[in-house]
């Protein structure tokens, strides 16, 4: 297959007279480090000039995960102009999302570089990647003492089962048609927002885009989401589990290939009967193969495991579901399946966590899912019609089903044995990866809980 030429980028002069025309004086250089945390310098318009030319640069050792030493030569922010993005909840300024270099040369340790390089080995093959996400969050307050709450006002955010709730929505309502209508201005089209399974947790789509847009606009959304909630005196939150006793935050992926404009993950001939292609089975049956390893990209936390529960008695959450698949299975129009087939022609993960920097987690995707398709990998059969929160560990055993990884450290040990997903993120940042991931489980570990203490201290 041949890739579709692609149309003229945006130039330095067309980008000054979208400064000028939008009343831009200020301006955002936006990269992300190895979590996905945007790092940001200001720029003012004026410098426009010097800051295409690499002006911004960082201190790389100020950052996390970035492979550099105070003696090391500055991270330099280089604008893809293409991400211009008027930031709507300020006046006069714009953001533009970088690649990091280092002395004229892409660096290696750039999450945004390595998601680029994925999607250009998939361009050779002729496909494009499309990408949507369900951006969960929760709105919470932090005490004096630390301890945080739900953000709740009104005192009607208090049921058991409270998604799509009315009255709890209601109480949340401004500060969602805000968000919504930010998205509607930077022409992302968002089609749904709703009240979620936990007390103060919402959800809001927009359509999928290209993998690295997609990427783009989820940690443009992130920042958004923390600077709105502050006018209502909250806190967004996309920690994967900030409660115990309540369903946690997920960030699930829909994803499908096109070759221009045709989605080649759609058959209607499909014998399995969920409307997929061959290609997608294939690039499906890479994922599954791969899926453990994967695990440590879209699931990067210690706090991340807490979601993944075998079985609803473990569930830890009011409603009584973490909504969160913890076997590796796929099936049709089922939310307990890790891989589930909303509509012919794309899979959902389920697992992705709201903690992913997405764009490992799909530079992971896109390694997983070619390995699949070079390797012409079958899925199996889809799991149709069966409810796997009911299945429990030993019955999954017995059955030869395989289940998540259920700690970080064992992600890890996954992800360390697995070279294709590793290749997803390259030498350099995999090594990155892992010696910052198991510095964090380390710690953890190595910490007492209150749980421990309220255990044991008197056990004995």
């Amino acid at each position: 297959m041949v890739e579709a030429a692609r149309e003229p980028g945006p130039t330095r002069d067309s980008i000054a007279g979208r400064l000028a025309g939008d009343g831009v004086n200020y301006m955002l250089a936006q990269w992300v480090d190895i979590h996905g945390t945007p790092r940001c310098k200001g720029v003012p318009a004026s410098a426009l000039d010097q800051f295409l030319g690499g002006s911004a640069g960082f201190a790389g050792a100020a950052t996390v995960g970035m492979g550099q030493g105070p003696h090391d030569h500055d991270l330099i922010g280089m604008p893809d102009v293409a991400t211009y993005t008027v930031v709507p909840w300020e006046t006069g300024l714009a953001r533009f999302a970088c690649d990091i270099q280092v002395d004229g040369q892409a660096w290696p340790y750039c999450s945004r570089t390595a998601l680029r390089r994925q999607v250009d080995r998939l361009a050779s093959l002729g496909y494009s990647m499309k990408v949507g996400v369900e951006a969960e969050h929760m709105l919470v307050t932090r005490g004096p003492d630390g301890s945080i709450a739900p953000f709740d006002p009104t005192g009607y955010d208090t049921l058991q089962k409270p998604c799509y709730d009315f009255k709890s929505f209601a109480a949340n309502m401004d500060y969602l048609r805000t968000l919504v209508g930010y998205l509607e201005r930077l022409g992302w089209e968002p089609y749904a927002s709703d009240h979620e399974d936990a007390t103060a947790q919402f959800e809001i789509n927009w359509k999928y885009a290209d993998a690295l847009e997609t990427a783009d606009r989820y940690t443009f959304f992130k920042m958004m989401t923390n600077q709105v909630a502050q006018r209502y005196g909250a806190i967004a939150t996309h920690m994967p589990k900030p409660f115990s006793h309540l369903t946690g935050n997920g960030s699930h992926f829909h994803f499908s290939l096109w070759s221009g404009d045709e989605n080649v993950f759609i058959d209607p001939t499909d014998s399995r009967g969920l409307g997929q292609s061959e290609l997608a089975y294939h690039f499906l049956g890479g994922l599954l193969a791969h899926t453990r390893a994967l695990s440590a990209l879209i699931a990067p936390t210690v706090n991340c495991y807490k979601r993944l529960s075998v079985g609803a008695y473990l569930t830890g959450a009011r409603s009584g579901f973490t909504w969160t698949p913890a076997f590796i299975t796929y099936g049709d129009n089922n939310r307990t399946q890790m891989f589930r087939t909303p509509d012919p022609g794309r899979f959902e993960c389920r697992v992705v966590s709201g903690a992913v920097n997405p764009y490992l987690g799909i530079a992971g995707f896109i390694a997983a899912g070619i390995d699949g398709i070079e390797r012409r990998l079958d899925p199996g059969e889809p799991h149709i019609g069966r409810n796997m929160y009911e299945t429990s560990l030993p019955d999954a055993r017995r059955e030869g089903l395989r289940f998540l990884p259920q700690s970080l450290s064992e992600a890890l040990d996954e992800f360390e044995r697995d070279e294709v997903v590793q290749g997803g993120l390259g030498p350099q940042l995999a090594a990155e990866f892992l010696k910052i991931k198991r510095t964090e489980w380390v710690r953890y570990h190595s910490d007492v809980s209150r749980w421990e203490v309220d255990q044991y201290l008197t056990l004995f």
